[in-house]
């Protein structure tokens, strides 16, 4: 099986419905969202490599350890390139370097007055759209995190699937 060598990784804050327990609910300030953060590394094409659904609380950089560690257990050795945005800078990167030899390359938005597609990175923002696309992901209805990480598991698996028969 062929595995990717460089893979970008973002996240995307999630409400939470009535059901989601409070202990694994957190509040994200900048985004004003009270749920969880659903973290995703995706290759190249966009494809699923890992996921985590920590509390929206937790900072990017935390969690980015056991979601790079879980991206290692799936996708092997081969990747040695991660692209991410800002939230990713600080000692995580030297973290990555040095535990798991994968370099992360921080893509840096453009000082420009008007909106552009950054390099790299609109492929993980196209699969998080599509994600956020499926009903059951819209908002987060589950009362486990990793019974929604098998939620964001099954939509790409129908994406994926659907992607695959479309007619050329």
């Amino acid at each position: 099986m062929a595995a990717p060598s460089a893979v970008v990784v973002d996240s995307r804050s999630v409400r939470a419905a009535a059901t989601v327990g409070r202990a694994t609910r957190g509040w994200n300030g900048g985004k004003k969202v009270a749920g969880r953060k659903r973290h995703i590394v995706v290759d190249t094409l966009g494809l699923l490599s890992a996921v985590l659904v920590p509390p929206a609380s937790t900072q990017d950089r935390v969690a980015a350890r056991n979601l790079l560690r879980r991206m290692r257990a799936t996708a092997g050795v081969r990747v040695w390139l991660v692209w991410a945005d800002g939230a990713y800078t600080g000692p995580m990167a030297d973290w990555a370097r040095r535990t798991l030899r994968v370099v992360i390359e921080i893509v840096q938005r453009p000082q420009l007055p008007y909106f552009t597609v950054l390099p790299r990175r609109w492929v993980v923002e196209r699969t998080l759209a599509w994600i956020t696309g499926h009903r059951r992901c819209v908002r987060d209805y589950e009362r486990l995190p990793r019974h929604h990480e098998a939620m964001v598991r099954w939509a790409m698996i129908r994406i994926t699937s659907r992607l695959l028969t479309q007619p050329r």
